[in-house]
């Protein structure tokens, strides 16, 4: 049992430092986006990504029967070109401050979706964190105060980051089921490589060559970040993660995100956060800290997980 308790504690923590992490992600597109379009900023996070993942490429083999290669394959393009590609055209018209609001929905989707595709059975404690942290993480956004001249926000950008975070949920079930009888860093590593090859050939076909002259090395240092810490290092993390503990539960560490953008704002780019803010951070630390040491979260017996 204590071992069990151990590995518990410290799949959440790999999910919450995961999630702290991903919060850097928006901070880092925007500085790039002011220098590339979106599709070729992508195209960068995941080619940066690779440099880092290509040793475990050569010490991992993948080790996966046709079925599961077909598996990877759809969860690679969900969660790589497809889920990326709509969640940062979506940042592009709009504000940083309202795609983490967006970002706040997605402990709702998974746990919703591990429920329905998963079978997992969340008790009301646990719902009640993640009403709370998903409150939490809405007062941040909307507590946020942007300099004049900064980005306006639009429906149709909010909308595209909600779209991709629905698309991530399947994502995250894929990579669950294959992480029930292989390596998560396999499968984060190879993942990650079928993603990065479909958006090497899309987005030059699409939107043309990326640029490489021209760009700052601010703008490259904040893509190297969002590749080796925002992609690859989380997503080892994330899916080490949810080996050890239910998608449900770790779902609601992803409101970190929103807490850590908003201190970027507030640390970094000097913004001004008010009392609501203030409120939704302390929600979010006290739905992690309840869900983390009470909340009981099972998988229903005799169900096939999907």
């Amino acid at each position: 049992m204590a071992v069990l308790q151990r590995h518990r504690a410290l799949g959440l923590g790999a999910c919450a430092l995961a999630s702290s992490l991903w919060g850097c992600g928006f901070f880092f597109g925007k500085i790039a986006l002011a220098e590339m379009g979106f599709a070729h900023m992508v195209l960068y996070r995941f080619l940066f990504a690779m440099v880092a993942l290509t040793p475990l490429l050569v010490t991992h083999r993948p080790g996966l029967n046709g079925r599961e290669w077909g598996v990877l394959l759809g969860a690679s393009f969900l969660g790589v070109p497809l889920q990326f590609l709509l969640q940062f055209y979506g940042l592009s018209l709009t504000t940083v401050s309202h795609a983490s609001l967006m970002v706040g929905t997605m402990p709702v989707i998974l746990a919703v979706g591990a429920a329905v595709f998963a079978h997992e059975r969340m008790d009301g404690l646990g719902w009640l964190a993640l009403a709370g942290s998903t409150c939490g993480a809405a007062l941040i956004a909307l507590g946020g105060r942007h300099h004049a001249g900064a980005g306006e926000a639009s429906l149709a950008g909010d909308l595209l980051v909600v779209v991709s975070l629905a698309i991530a949920l399947f994502w995250i079930l894929f990579n669950k089921q294959l992480m029930e009888r292989h390596s998560p860093i396999m499968v984060t590593a190879y993942g990650l490589l079928l993603g990065t090859l479909m958006l090497a050939v899309w987005v030059p076909l699409r939107y043309g060559m990326p640029p490489v002259a021209g760009i700052s090395l601010k703008a490259w240092m904040a893509l190297a970040a969002s590749g080796v810490l925002c992609t690859a290092t989380t997503t080892l993390l994330w899916n080490w993660g949810m080996t050890q503990v239910p998608a449900s539960q770790a779902g609601v560490l992803l409101n970190m995100e929103p807490l850590i953008g908003s201190l970027l704002g507030v640390l970094v780019l000097q913004e001004k956060l008010g009392p609501s803010a203030w409120v939704g951070g302390g929600l979010i630390l006290t739905a992690a800290v309840t869900l983390t040491m009470h909340s009981k979260t099972r998988v229903r017996q005799g169900l096939p997980v999907a």
